[in-house]
């Protein structure tokens, strides 16, 4: 069963269409409620991108886009194949 305390709140806006079209996803689904809708459609779309929920104690700099080894993110010069 899913974790029911939530400690945090995300307030987004959304235009009229988006609106619609996740109230039409949410009754197609039979969600309970629009924050239901977005946790659902939320975690789908993470888990189709391969992201997965983070470990205890984790910290935002532990989930960059650029490897953190010392030589990540210097340019490397480009040479012209002779």
């Amino acid at each position: 069963m899913a974790d029911l305390t939530r400690g945090e709140r995300l307030q987004i806006m959304l235009t009229g269409e988006e609106v619609e079209a996740l109230d039409n996803w949410r009754f197609d689904k039979r969600m309970p409620s629009r924050a239901a809708a977005v946790r659902e459609l939320l975690k789908r779309g993470l888990t189709a991108e391969g992201f997965s929920v983070a470990e205890q104690g984790s910290k935002s700099q532990d989930f960059g886009m650029i490897d953190s080894s010392p030589k990540a993110g210097v340019p490397q010069s480009r040479k012209r194949p002779a």
